[in-house]
């Protein structure tokens, strides 16, 4: 069985373990606060961020895109007509720029900011940097959101899902980092209806039900949360 060094709240071990459920692979969860930075985790990564998979011989696969490509390589052909990275280089192109900008854009303007400040420092020692939130960086974020969720919302009403006709790693990197910030509530879902439309989908699937039982000790989700029609 193969092991996933991970937190509730981060959003690349979130979209890690939605790839593993979607492929129906089998893996125990360990979670790991990276700011801990236990030896016994440097070991497997000297980075000490998160996810990371213990793959096949306990050989540590470190990073969300690292682990998705790992698993697309060792797993994606098996599934067919279910396989979330594309055949065609060129949309396999177009997944991997949507992967990266929820991954990366997405996490440094909004959501890294949003676990940080409202979820991570809950659990955080001073020493480790816990404490009151920064106000400042939440306003950041807060006005961050709306440009981003304009623009799912655009994708969601040109395009069947993400990235195309099909559901694909895209899909599965957006509705990680939402889900976070959907569990804070801070997203205004009836000002985007195409994105509530397909994030309603993703939330039905059933590789997302576990990801909806995730809870934060001292910080319960909002309201519709656990909904799966809001």
């Amino acid at each position: 069985m193969l092991t996933l060094f991970h937190h509730p709240m981060s959003t690349g071990s979130r979209y890690a373990r939605l790839i593993l459920n979607e492929y129906d692979i089998e893996v125990e969860l360990i979670e790991e606060n990276s700011w801990s930075r236990r030896k016994e985790f440097l070991a497997l990564n000297p980075a000490g961020t998160l996810p990371v998979l213990l793959a096949e011989g306990d050989v540590p696969v470190a990073g969300a895109t690292v682990i998705s490509e790992y698993i697309d390589e060792t797993r994606g052909a098996l599934k067919r007509s279910r396989r979330l990275f594309p055949e065609d280089s060129l949309n396999r192109a177009e997944v991997r720029r949507l992967v990266d900008w929820f991954l990366i854009k997405f996490e440094n303007e909004v959501t890294r900011h949003m676990a940080r400040e409202r979820i991570f420092k809950l659990h955080m020692t001073a020493e480790q940097g816990g404490g009151a939130p920064d106000s400042t960086a939440i306003r950041a974020a807060r006005a961050n959101i709306t440009q981003h969720m304009k623009y799912i919302d655009w994708l969601t009403a040109t395009r069947n899902w993400l990235a195309g006709p099909t559901p694909s790693y895209a899909d599965m990197a957006a509705a990680a980092s939402i889900s976070i910030l959907d569990y804070l509530g801070e997203i205004k879902w009836a000002e985007y209806k195409a994105a509530r439309d397909w994030y309603t989908r993703m939330k039905s699937r059933p590789s997302f039900r576990p990801l909806l039982s995730d809870r934060v000790r001292g910080l319960p989700p909002s309201s519709h949360y656990g909904d799966l029609d809001f």
